[in-house]
């Protein structure tokens, strides 16, 4: 998916109002992730933190109704394009690290990870976890003595 012009600024005002809703103040740091929920048929975007609260919602025009048939895999590049942009802002909210963004379909499921922030290291493609199962089994494995 092309994003427009129209649908990158409605993105990257919707994650300023999830950071304006978490000032970067020393004595109020927040311990949560951000649940992005995208919504095909309406062309919602949601913004959730770790207790359900409802921090922002927008209307992406580009969504209604979109007809490709992976829908969540076409909008991923787009979000995870929005958040690099909008890095900075990111990082110098009151939300304690690690945290991360985390896109879920309309029955919030969880589909992925779009970005995680540590102190550290900022990971935009999804993969910081990739061959984690296959690394426990081969210790589990060893440990065993199989």
């Amino acid at each position: 998916m092309k994003a427009t012009t129209q649908t990158i600024q409605a993105i990257e005002r919707a994650l300023r109002k999830v950071a304006a809703k978490y000032p970067n103040e020393e004595d109020r740091q927040v311990l949560t992730d951000i649940y992005l929920q995208a919504k095909p048929e309406s062309g919602e975007l949601l913004a959730f933190n770790d207790d359900d609260d409802e921090l922002t919602r927008c209307v992406i025009e580009q969504w209604i109704d979109y007809r490709g048939e992976h829908f969540y895999d076409d909008i991923v590049p787009v979000l995870r394009q929005c958040i690099q942009n909008m890095t900075g802002t990111l990082e110098n909210t009151g939300l304690l690290k690690p945290y991360s963004f985390v896109l879920q379909n309309d029955e919030k499921e969880t589909l992925g990870d779009i970005y995680l922030m540590d102190d550290e290291h900022q990971i935009f493609d999804g993969e910081l976890l990739k061959g984690l199962d296959s690394d426990l089994d081969e210790f589990l494995e060893k440990l065993l003595g199989e």
